[in-house]
């Protein structure tokens, strides 16, 4: 993919891509910016995991994920809500690193609305009889039988609700990278306050 040089060296141009992406990822299963790395905790206990791009919102500076409440990276959110968040398109030769502060929603309207959009199918994550990471004796997906094998109702899935939540993201500042066979650029957008532009050498 190539792109021209009024792109990648125009402000408006770039905060325009950033937020086509993120909108594009949340409908786009294809998309490479549906699943960034999210990475929260302290300095004493980082920790990194894939999620699902599940909303963006450009007006509010947001974007969304859904989780188990029983995961252990709700009570490190709950400890210190500050997070980053990586994405990389090979394609597009793009990276995006951000920083935002998150919120745990938790049986509300934001987690009903969330969850009345999620397929049946989809809710079998949350159907699991134990928390993620829980011990095991021995291999499992830690589902009944009967859901590991998608052999239930979009009502028998409403029993995934309780364990379900939302993680909206309060972003606090973009770090956009291009990668351009005619020079890298790299740019950080401060979302805190007033809203300003800095360019940085890549």
């Amino acid at each position: 993919m190539s792109e021209k040089i009024s792109y990648y060296e125009d402000s408006k141009e770039i905060e325009k891509k950033i937020w086509d992406l993120l909108l594009n990822a949340v409908k786009d299963r294809t998309s490479e910016f549906r699943t960034p790395v999210f990475i929260c905790g302290n300095d004493k206990d980082l920790d990194g995991r894939v999620v699902v791009l599940r909303g963006a919102d450009q007006e509010k500076n947001s974007i969304q994920y859904h989780s188990d409440i029983r995961s252990s990276k709700i009570e490190k959110i709950k400890k210190n809500p500050k997070c980053s968040i990586l994405f990389y398109g090979k394609e597009e030769k793009i990276q995006l690193r951000i920083k935002a502060e998150c919120e745990v929603h938790f049986n509300n309207d934001v987690t009903k609305k969330s969850w009345e959009k999620t397929g049946h199918i989809s809710r079998k994550c949350y159907l699991v009889s134990n928390g993620p990471g829980t011990e095991s004796e021995k291999p499992t997906s830690g589902l009944d039988k009967k859901f590991d094998k998608f052999d239930f109702t979009k009502e028998e899935s409403e029993a995934g609700y309780k364990n379900f939540c939302v993680i909206k993201c309060k972003i606090k500042s973009i770090e956009w990278l291009y990668l351009a066979a005619k020079g890298h650029r790299r740019a950080l957008i401060d979302l805190g306050g007033s809203k300003k532009f800095t360019w940085l050498v890549p």
